[in-house]
């Protein structure tokens, strides 16, 4: 595949400095997801072609002019989608699309609390939480991307630098509290976002960017009969890739209907990925930072 655009993500960042739990075999390439075109099949490739414009996703490589990779990590993009957008939206919406329809059974009506909601994981949960009715209240370190979240979807804000987030989550639902809780953060913001969780409510345990992994009282879930929820994506694609793929053809459906846009926080070129990284571990990006050959 001829590269035109990678998305950087969190995970990216662990890879480089080896604190990812699967580390790939030194020298690497980084890189885990892109868009490009077919330029090349190998032996006996069928379902893809030559020339058709594709997203693809896998542990690294990505980042890079060209890539050979497996035809079964590859999957076709609508006409209409750029490939700034496509390689924003592979990992960060297959992601936040399995947590919400496969792990947490999003429900129309639902309230879904979505931390570090104007990232390229969370933005992507406010956009798909509101395609699928839910209430969606952003949580964010600052007001300016809060206003972000807001523009994709979210209906209430929380920005947990200045407010105690349990107690604007009880606040805004008016005692109930969130039926589902998005979580890309960990820290200190799990515990108390999940002080705030509805009766059986579902926290999403989607990754720790915090760079805590938190511990979580057991009494918390038992009194809420609550439940906190594993989502490892990129196991899940491998075990059930037919539910993979249907959930990969609903995706580009809603953007086709304009339901959901990924957000391109800024590009950089490969030469500029020292910048890239810094816009992403500091935590400035905003939405998805996309690199282009």
């Amino acid at each position: 595949v001829s590269v035109e655009a990678a998305g950087l993500n969190f995970p990216d960042l662990l890879c480089v400095r080896g604190e990812y739990q699967f580390k790939p075999p030194l020298p690497f390439v980084p890189g885990s997801e892109g868009a490009g075109v077919v330029t090349a099949l190998g032996a006996d490739v069928s379902g893809v072609s030559v020339d058709d414009r594709v997203c693809f996703n896998g542990l690294s490589g990505a980042f890079a002019q060209e890539i050979a990779i497996s035809a079964s990590a590859v999957t076709q993009i609508p006409d209409s989608m750029p490939f700034e957008q496509a390689a924003g939206l592979t990992v960060v919406y297959s992601t936040s699309y399995y947590a919400l329809k496969q792990r947490a059974g999003l429900q129309s009506g639902d309230t879904l609390l979505v931390l570090g909601a104007a990232g390229g994981v969370g933005l992507s949960a406010v956009e798909l939480g509101t395609a699928m009715g839910a209430r969606v209240i952003a949580a964010a370190s600052s007001d300016e991307k809060l206003a972000v979240a807001a523009e994709h979807g979210a209906q209430a804000g929380i920005n947990y630098a200045t407010e105690d987030l349990k107690n604007r989550i009880k606040e805004i639902t008016e005692g109930a509290g969130a039926n589902v809780i998005y979580d890309p953060v960990g820290g200190e913001l799990a515990e108390a976002a999940f002080r705030g969780i509805a009766w059986e409510g579902r926290h999403l345990v989607i990754g720790f960017a915090s760079g805590t992994i938190p511990k979580l009282p057991l009494n918390l879930p038992l009194l809420k009969g609550a439940a906190a929820v594993g989502v490892f994506w990129g196991a899940w694609t491998k075990r059930e890739p037919e539910a993979h793929k249907q959930n990969m053809a609903e995706l580009f459906e809603l953007f086709t209907e304009g339901a959901i846009q990924p957000h391109v926080s800024s590009t950089y070129s490969l030469d500029q990925f020292l910048d890239a990284f810094g816009e992403v571990s500091g935590r400035r990006a905003v939405g998805k930072v996309i690199l282009t050959p």
